[in-house]
């Protein structure tokens, strides 16, 4: 095991914490610990899993389109999400066990409006809120690790295991076992599972 922070608490955090404590067990009695207030729409399409812990302030939302299936939006076991976690899903995101994310970091399997050059895309004259949706799955696999303001974007898949770098806007897969960082977020690591290192790499992979 690595090394853990030392939780030293005052009185009022203490108290704090033990208030969110006996509310997340009246609200959501398969999570760890969910901190107050937080933000949850379209509940009945939500799977917050087993031992999941927020932060603060979270924003938590799954809407289903008309015409459409219904959306999915399911967490695995021992999730973290620190504080102003905002994650919208329309169509499918899945979140595996043991994923930590930092604060203010972004999930969305949607967009307002298409924008691919392919002739259905969204006219400028159009109000954005009027343009139709754009919807691909987006899936994060186990113990990845997302780092601070992070941006993930509709149709990515992050393999297991892999790293993305504070602020990065991921609009790529990210394969398992990799770091990626930047905007748009690039593989600069990959683990070496017989060298038992993060070795750098000279090109995406």
């Amino acid at each position: 095991m690595g090394s853990r922070i030392v939780r030293e608490r005052g009185f009022f955090e203490s108290l704090r914490l033990g208030i969110s404590l006996l509310k997340s067990k009246l609200r959501f009695r398969r999570a760890r610990l969910v901190r107050f207030p937080i933000y949850i729409r379209g509940r009945k399409y939500i799977d917050l899993g087993k031992s999941l812990t927020t932060g603060v302030g979270c924003r938590i939302e799954a809407f289903r389109l008309s015409g459409s299936n219904p959306p999915v939006l399911k967490f695995g076991s021992r999730v973290q999400l620190n504080d102003y976690v905002h994650i919208c899903a329309l169509q499918s995101i899945v979140i595996g066990d043991d994923v930590l994310m930092a604060s203010h970091v972004y999930i969305s399997d949607n967009s307002h409006g298409v924008y691919k050059g392919t002739g259905k895309d969204s006219s400028p004259e159009e109000r954005p809120i009027e343009r139709e949706y754009f919807t691909a799955p987006v899936e994060i696999g186990s113990r990845a690790w997302i780092g601070e303001g992070v941006m993930i974007l509709p149709g990515v898949k992050i393999g297991e295991g892999a790293v993305i770098g504070a602020h990065s806007v991921v609009n790529r897969d990210i394969p398992s076992g990799c770091i990626a960082v930047g905007s748009p977020a690039r593989v600069i690591k990959k683990y070496n599972n017989i060298s038992k290192r993060w070795e750098r790499i000279s090109k995406d992979i």
